[in-house]
């Protein structure tokens, strides 16, 4: 049995460091969710490929926040070393590592949008998807920007600048959309693609709020991370690099699963396709909440692995798991209770809406699973333990789950049903694997031999 009182200290660090985070990653998501609510009053064409393009998007974009993660585990472990120096050095050394992968990844995502049609979707969902990824490609090397500052602030335990960032970008997003959408204030209806320029703005918006904040408080001078760049740091880049590169392809593996489902679900027609979005929306809501307490995870896993105390390593971990499990048991009994309900926020067709209902049923059981994944990844980042995970994830999302979507929905019959249990099943697999991975991990390490 574990004795929860031994665990107050590092509960209570966890949810301080967790929730700035939690909070700026819910306002991140919302930017999508709002885009959907407001997507969806215009039927459920383009919120269909609203659906298809954000699967899309994000399977791409994906890598890129895999590798600015990197950035967060070397800063706190350079500050549980008290190296401040080098936490300002992996700042700008890190920033040039996201600003390049940034625009390969733009160039990468607006060409994919050519491919869209060859995708077997709905013919007016593919037009109107094509354009809508277009638009967001640009808003790859912003953001990317944004990421390289905040998984700074947060390796330094500082989320709460992020988070307000987040939080204001909603307004923005929400503002441009009301216009562009809409048409309103005397500008055009520009139905879906309004929305993709205003995301576009705010992804412009964001790091150079962020970015100025951080260049200009006191509070960081002691880390020096300004602008000012030396040089290459060749040491520093291929560390980001091994830690980032592998963590990219772990979330790229994830996320492609469930944009592969997406197209599979995509064959069975515009309104299943809608309620997954619906379904994906809400459950992204959850999965970004808990990413706040996988990312203090791995930053308080980072601080002890510096110090190397291995008691307060394991302890930052467990800790953790039992707020990441704790809270996502809490999301999945939500799922039941509100499943009728959540649905007609985002849409009135009552086809739509009943498909929703029962994937949120699905969405409930798997919510555990989902949440120690993402601790588990987080936990074994801290330890910059990455490219074991990464085929790991590989093994549980394309080796168990895609092979299952495709037999429980279409071999066997189950739908849209089938697909989202074997994501389940996938997560389920992923949480395994991550966890156990990481208490071996750290037996070895701290265990073996100088």
């Amino acid at each position: 049995m574990i004795n929860f009182l031994s665990y107050k200290y590092d509960l209570k660090e966890t949810i301080k460091l967790a929730y700035p985070v939690s909070i700026g990653q819910l306002g991140h998501i919302l930017i999508g969710v709002v885009d959907s609510l407001m997507v969806g009053k215009l039927g459920a064409v383009p919120l269909a490929a609203a659906s298809l393009v954000n699967g899309l998007f994000f399977l791409i974009f994906v890598f890129g926040i895999g590798m600015s993660f990197a950035i967060t585990p070397l800063v706190a472990i350079a500050l549980g070393e008290n190296d401040k120096d080098k936490c300002g050095i992996i700042l700008r050394q890190g920033l040039i590592v996201c600003v390049i992968t940034g625009a390969l990844l733009n160039v990468a995502a607006f060409f994919v949008a050519d491919l869209v049609i060859y995708l077997d979707q709905p013919e007016e969902v593919a037009v109107l998807a094509k354009s809508y990824l277009q638009i967001l490609s640009f808003s790859m090397i912003p953001f990317m920007i944004f990421q390289s500052y905040r998984q700074f602030t947060e390796g330094l335990s500082d989320p709460k600048p992020a988070m307000f960032v987040a939080l204001s970008a909603n307004v923005v997003n929400a503002f441009g959309n009301w216009i562009l959408i809409f048409g309103n204030l005397g500008a055009p209806a520009m139905g879906l693609d309004g929305a993709g320029y205003a995301s576009l703005i705010t992804r412009f918006f964001m790091p150079v709020v962020l970015m100025t904040y951080v260049i200009n408080s006191q509070k960081y001078s002691q880390f020096d991370p300004s602008l000012k760049f030396r040089g290459f740091n060749k040491k520093v880049i291929r560390k980001i690099v091994a830690i980032g590169m592998p963590s990219g392809f772990q979330y790229f593996f994830e996320v492609a699963a469930f944009a592969f489902a997406a197209i599979m679900i995509g064959w069975l027609g515009a309104y299943p396709l809608a309620a997954h979005q619906i379904g994906i929306n809400l459950a992204s809501v959850t999965y970004m909440i808990i990413l706040g307490i996988s990312t203090a995870a791995s930053v308080r896993v980072a601080n002890a692995f510096g110090r190397k105390d291995k008691e307060a390593t394991r302890k930052a971990g467990l800790a953790a798991e039992i707020l990441g499990g704790g809270l996502m048991l809490f999301f999945g009994i939500q799922f039941i209770l509100f499943r009728d309900f959540y649905p007609t926020l985002y849409i009135q067709n009552p086809e739509v809406i009943e498909i929703a209902s029962s994937l949120l049923i699905v969405a409930a059981f798997f919510q555990i699973s989902d949440g120690l994944q993402a601790v588990g990844s987080g936990m074994l980042r801290g330890i910059t333990d990455v490219k074991i995970p990464m085929i790991a994830g590989f093994i549980a999302y394309w080796i168990i789950g895609l092979p299952l979507c495709y037999i429980f929905g279409f071999v066997f019959g189950y739908g849209i049903i089938g697909i989202w249990v074997a994501l389940s099943i996938a997560l389920t697999s992923a949480a395994i694997l991550f966890n156990l991975r990481f208490y071996k991990k750290i037996a070895s390490i701290f265990d073996s031999p100088e």
